[in-house]
């Protein structure tokens, strides 16, 4: 298995390896597997997918799957694709053209731990990743994953007393919903009756906010721009927080007895409400097509080995307060240019403060924890800082371990160089990172 670095690498990764197959007239056979298509121009005039008669002519339709279980094929190159779920006995050896770290590494490399008759080793080339951090993150797993703390249940009441109080919607409201979900024989036309009071009462606010604002910038009048843009956060805001509660009821409800009904039926009525609620701007496309690779070097770092036994392993962390997310008065100045960006990295389609809340938040949050970054803003400026190569790869390493909660958006960040300049920029020049190292290095001085 080769595993690529976007799906524009695995295409060319393909293209590249069936030249070279031919060339020295091997009989190996090769497939590729990604999801959607990719355009390369370079590569060829069409759009390319899985079943491209450039990639994997003799697929014919057939399941990746089922057709790498037979001898035909002896190569499979993935992007984003069969890094889990995907048991494969024969596969022996993997080369790892991408960032892996945290869950993502155990699951990506464990595709290789599958026992066959006659397989006796395994071996993996990785061009990219730290051996240590790989350690680690096997070592998390090794015998048995424990968390540093306990994750409180009764996060899910303090969320919906929060939802509760934005006053979007009343209890009859939900029940009706709820009523509507649950009858068998119900009509889809029934679920939007059900749903319209509270879409349509929800969207003439935020549109209402949305022209007040415009009015009063156009006016450069500062406090009613001030209050329509607290209307318009609120709402976005009340939005992100009904995805939070989905999210963690979903997952606790397992393992945890509420015994309130009014809790399930919370979950069913945001559920079907949230999809409906379209806040935003739409999306700008953004330009691949000057990037050039001017530069590749490869060096040999050797074997390791990387022994579990040793050591202590990492615990894993709890989930933390939700729905906590409030847009503090320093922030406001700023927000609508922060909010513009992050629609420019990865549109419209995830909610405002759900990308918020994920650079702003889990990124800022594993990044900031950096005891190599912590040392190197206490001892440089911020323009020396930004320019240390530590500070991509701490970056890095935080999408990756993020990817599995936030898989669009990590996605997003870690197959476009665009997108992951564009997180760095946030997080340096409006969310403080190279203050928040400073203090936290506990030698925080002004900046040369």
């Amino acid at each position: 298995m080769v595993v690529g670095g976007s799906r524009l690498e695995a295409v060319s990764w393909q293209l590249a390896i069936e030249r070279y197959i031919k060339d020295n007239n091997y009989n190996i056979g090769t497939l590729v597997a990604f999801s959607g298509e990719v355009n390369d121009k370079e590569s060829g005039p069409d759009a390319f997918t899985e079943n491209s008669l450039a990639l994997n002519p003799k697929l014919k339709g057939r399941d990746i799957r089922e057709a790498f279980k037979g001898t035909e094929y002896q190569i499979l190159l993935v992007a984003n694709k069969f890094q889990t779920g995907f048991d494969q006995p024969l596969l022996c050896g993997m080369y790892v053209d991408k960032r892996l770290a945290g869950i993502q590494a155990v699951q990506t490399l464990s595709r290789l731990n599958r026992a066959y008759p006659g397989k006796d080793t395994t071996y993996v080339l990785d061009f990219v990743n730290d051996t240590a951090e790989v350690l680690a993150a096997f070592k998390t797993y090794y015998t048995t994953a424990e968390l540093s703390a306990t994750t409180d249940p009764h996060l899910v009441f303090n969320l919906r007393a929060k939802l509760d109080g934005a006053g979007h919607y009343d209890d009859f409201e939900v029940d009706r919903v709820v009523a509507v979900e649950l009858n068998p024989h119900a009509k889809q036309s029934e679920l939007i009756n059900a749903l319209e009071p509270v879409l349509d009462r929800v969207t003439k606010r935020y549109r209402a906010a949305q022209e007040a604002l415009r009015t009063a910038q156009a006016k450069q009048d500062d406090k009613a721009a001030k209050a329509a843009q607290e209307e318009l956060d609120a709402l976005v805001l009340f939005k992100g927080d009904m995805g939070a509660f989905i999210r963690l009821y979903t997952f606790l409800s397992q393992i945890f007895d509420y015994g309130n009904t009014a809790i399930e039926k919370r979950a069913i009525f945001y559920k079907r409400l949230l999809p409906l609620l379209e806040f935003g701007r739409e999306r700008e496309g953004i330009d691949l097509s000057k990037l050039v690779l001017i530069r590749h070097h490869l060096t040999d770092k050797g074997e390791r080995a990387l022994p579990l036994g040793a050591g202590e392993a990492p615990q894993l962390a709890p989930i933390p307060d939700v729905g906590s997310g409030a847009l503090q008065a320093q922030q406001k100045v700023y927000m609508a240019e922060l909010i513009e960006k992050l629609h420019a990295l990865f549109g419209t389609d995830t909610p405002e403060q759900d990308q918020l809340s994920y650079v702003n938040g889990t990124i800022f949050g594993k990044v900031v924890e950096s005891s190599t970054l912590q040392q190197q803003a206490s001892n440089n400026s911020k323009e020396q800082f930004a320019n240390s190569p530590d500070l991509k790869n701490e970056l890095q390493n935080a999408i990756i371990e993020s990817y599995d909660a936030h898989t669009s958006m990590s996605t997003q960040a870690l197959n476009s160089p665009i997108v992951l300049r564009g997180i760095l920029d946030i997080l340096l020049n409006h969310s403080q990172l190279y203050e928040a190292l400073r203090a936290r290095s506990g030698r925080a001085r002004p900046s040369p």
